[in-house]
Formats: structure tokens, sequence, C-alpha cells
């Protein structure tokens, strides 16, 4: 029985989340119809184009994404302080960018006077724009729905794209996020879509590659701050370096077509949390197969269990196996 949003999002324990959707049936939504030939390939710079512009509007960051034939997978931030901080004319004017919203709510943005009672309605109004501008419920409905929207136009069609709600996890600690964005990076080249990180196209990978020549990095991703956070205000606490050189080295050895290890000295994340090179191929290539719904230290994982009101958590043996840091 599916379960409910609220018993898999607990902001009490993580901010982090992975959040996978995949299309009904045989729906394509990008790559190529081998049956048929057609191509959708085009389509993943929909899903591109829309996740990061979402991204600037809402108070949730992208951690990595990858875009897949039939499916999405996006590590996602959820950012509940920023939010809480916005001005009302701020969450106005961010969910105006999405949805007209209220008459009183466009009178208010126009600068118009409101009578006591509109600033009443008005308050409650913008309320509940500020707790969806942090809900990642809304923020994948308003990814999906325009996706199917357009894919439904394109081809003349009408009825459900996506197989229904999107699955989600809860990444409660630092290595479960490591291992979680790593996975989402490498899926093209674990489903031979593509060779290398840095040619996995419409990946959060081959941006943060590109961007390494510059010194900078990807303004529309969360950046990778290194372990002190450098006097950043918020970012992903390993090394951005470290990150994407355990990626291109991850990536050699699950290619069947090219020898690869990893070395144990020359992964510093590894090393920071406990990992060995066999626990963390096996978290890499078969993160979905290990975890449901949380993801985490089995400390962690009893504890959203007792925050979402679970009777019972799926993965806690292999958290014990793969997950316990030193």
């Amino acid at each position: 029985m599916p379960q409910s949003r609220k018993s898999q999002i607990s902001l009490v324990d993580t901010p982090y989340y992975h959040c996978v959707s995949r299309c009904v049936r045989r729906s394509f939504l990008c790559g190529e119809d081998k049956l048929t030939g057609q191509s959708y390939e085009h389509r993943r710079g929909w899903v591109e184009q829309r996740l990061l512009h979402l991204a600037s509007i809402f108070a949730i960051d992208v951690c990595a994404y990858a875009v897949m034939s039939n499916h999405t997978h996006i590590v996602l931030c959820v950012d509940k302080n920023q939010a809480d901080n916005w001005s009302s004319k701020e969450v106005v004017f961010r969910w105006h960018q999405l949805h007209k919203g209220t008459l009183v709510s466009q009178r208010f943005m126009r600068g118009e006077s409101l009578s006591q009672s509109e600033l009443f309605t008005l308050n409650e109004t913008i309320k509940i724009y500020r707790q969806r501008l942090y809900n990642i419920s809304w923020f994948m409905r308003n990814l999906n729905e325009y996706i199917a929207r357009e894919a439904n136009k394109e081809d003349d069609c009408t009825g459900r794209f996506w197989e229904g709600r999107f699955k989600s996890q809860a990444l409660l600690d630092e290595p479960a996020v490591l291992a979680c964005m790593a996975y989402v990076d490498l899926n093209p080249i674990r489903t031979k879509m593509e060779k290398t990180p840095e040619t996995s196209k419409y990946t959060s990978i081959q941006q943060r590659i590109e961007c390494l020549t510059t010194g900078e990095q990807p303004r529309n991703l969360m950046p990778f701050v290194g372990h002190h956070k450098q006097g950043m205000s918020k970012g992903i606490a390993f090394s951005l370096i470290d990150y994407c050189e355990l990626i291109d080295s991850t990536g050699r050895c699950i290619r069947d077509d090219k020898a690869g290890h990893i070395e144990h000295q020359n992964s510093p994340i590894l090393e920071r949390f406990g990992l060995n090179s066999e626990q963390w191929i096996s978290l890499a290539t078969e993160f979905e197969e290990h975890f449901y719904s949380a993801v985490g230290s089995e400390h962690m994982m009893q504890q959203f269990k007792q925050h979402t009101g679970h009777q019972r958590i799926r993965g806690l043996a292999k958290s014990k196996a793969l997950l316990q840091q030193a």
C-alpha cells in the first residue's frame, strides 16, 4: 500500500531527499523508442530547464539529477529557513511566477490598498504559499505536471504520463547523501547510455565537471563547500574535486569494457566516512535496491522511524552492513 507523503518526509531528520519519477507503461520521457524509431531526446531539455527554473523559485536546492529514457532522478535539499525569512512580497512574487494566485494577491502585488478583511485573507494565503515553496510535493508537482502536459501535447493524446506519485527517499546523513548523489550521477553510465561522467548529457555531474576548468561552480546547483564550508552560508560538505575524482573512478569500475579500481588512500571522502571500495561500489550501483523510504546509519533510521510513525522500516540490515560509520 502506498505510504502518505507525510510518512516519507521529515525535515526534523534531514533536508535531503532522493526523488524518482517514472513514466507509465511504455511512455518515453526522452531518448529513442527502439520499437518505433521515434526520438524523444529533445525532452531532456524540457526537464532540465524546468527543474533548474523551479530551483530558482522554491526554497529547495538541486544537489544532483539525471534525466533517463523513462524516468528522472533528483536529489533535493529543502531550505525551510530561507522560506521563513522571505518577506510577504517575496513569497507572493515567487508564487506568481508559477501560478496566477488570487485576486487579492494580484492586487497586493500591484500596490493597491486592501481592506482589513482582505489583508486577513492575504496573510492566510501568504502562509499557505510560504509552506508550499519549501514543500517537495509541490516542487515535484510543478515539475511533473508541466512535463506531462508538454509531452501529451506533442504526442496529441491525453491521460496519465507518469506512473503516479514520485518515490522519495530520506537521506539521513552525509554518507547517504554522497552515495545517493553518486548513484544519480552515474545512472547513465550504469545503464550504458554514456561512457564517462563528462559526456553524460543532462546530468548534474556534467555541469560540475565543465565548471572545474573555470574554478567556479554551477549557479543553478547546490555548491560543494568542503568539510569546513569555507565561510559559505550553505552547501554540500564535500570537496568538489574529491567528489568528481571519486565519480570518475567509480564510473570506470562499473564499466564492463574498462577495468578500474578505487584506491582507498586516493579517496579521502571514503576514508572520512569509513567506507571501503566494496561497500562504495555496492551503494553507487544498487542504491535503490538496498533502501526504500530512508537511507542512513542504523541510529538515524531508527530516529526517522519514530518521527514518521513507521512501525517498521526497510533497509536496516543493509544499513548495518554498508553505512555504519567507523
